[in-house]
């Protein structure tokens, strides 16, 4: 399939697309998602995270949600989501979306992440597969240990996930589980 991302203005109206090397080196707005996989053993949220493998093109070695991608041109999210969880995870599960946001950040002189990010929430607690060209490892992490290390250490963690998991934190909370 093709490489070709949507191309959206800041109301994640599609205006075009694009190869996915051109988005990220012209800085162009995009759509993208962000996966976050949660599970409860003995009353406690853990947090499924990857961190994503060296040879990425930007954030590799780093640690971020479970799943993080665009939808390719004519794909829906609905289409995208389980696509790539099942590329990236081996895994078949529900999620929901929550919230979405917009962010910028320039990794380099060449490249740069400019996405309209949707942000869906899943349960599993099953075991995962990791591709070796997406992730290099799994973890699962319980939330109050992942909100102090994120504190402690941010520089270990993917831009995107330092502005997402706040929410997705406190929507756990609120809405699911504790």
């Amino acid at each position: 399939m093709s490489d070709e991302l949507i191309m959206v203005d800041l109301n994640d109206e599609e205006v075009g697309h694009q190869g996915k090397m051109d988005t990220h080196r012209n800085a162009s707005l995009h759509r993208a998602f962000s996966v976050f996989l949660y599970k409860i053993v003995d009353e406690k949220v853990y947090i499924l995270l990857q961190k994503r493998a060296e040879e990425k093109y930007h954030s590799g070695g780093l640690w971020t949600n479970a799943c993080c991608s665009h939808p390719r041109y004519m794909e829906t999210l609905t289409e995208a989501v389980p696509r790539r969880m099942q590329e990236e995870l081996g895994i078949n599960t529900e999620v929901r979306e929550i919230f979405s946001f917009v962010y910028f950040h320039r990794f380099s002189e060449t490249c740069a992440e400019y996405e309209y990010d949707h942000v869906f929430v899943g349960k599993w607690d099953e075991k995962v597969i990791p591709n070796p060209q997406e992730i290099s490892e799994t973890a699962w992490v319980e939330l109050s240990d992942l909100e102090y290390k994120m504190m402690r250490e941010p520089d270990r963690y993917t831009s995107w996930f330092m502005i997402a998991a706040p929410k997705v934190f406190s929507f756990l909370r609120r809405e699911e589980c504790i």
